[in-house]
């Protein structure tokens, strides 16, 4: 069985780990009511998506079918 020879210092685990950090999440501001929404998302504040109602305003969106 292979066994380290020596300790992992923090400063090579911290430089192993290095990429595992997370990412920032894109957003983009609606067209119509100027709020930040997930980009090829209907908005969760107006219900818009590509410059057209897709959603009743204030409704639950999990409910809603994807264009």
């Amino acid at each position: 069985m292979a066994v380290p020879k020596r300790k992992t210092s923090p400063s090579r685990r911290g430089m192993r780990r290095s990429h595992e950090a997370l990412g920032t999440e894109a957003h983009a501001e609606c067209s119509n009511c100027g709020e930040l929404k997930r980009p090829h998302h209907v908005c969760a504040h107006c219900g818009h998506y590509d410059g057209r109602e897709v959603a009743p305003a204030g409704r639950t969106l999990k409910s809603i079918v994807r264009v």
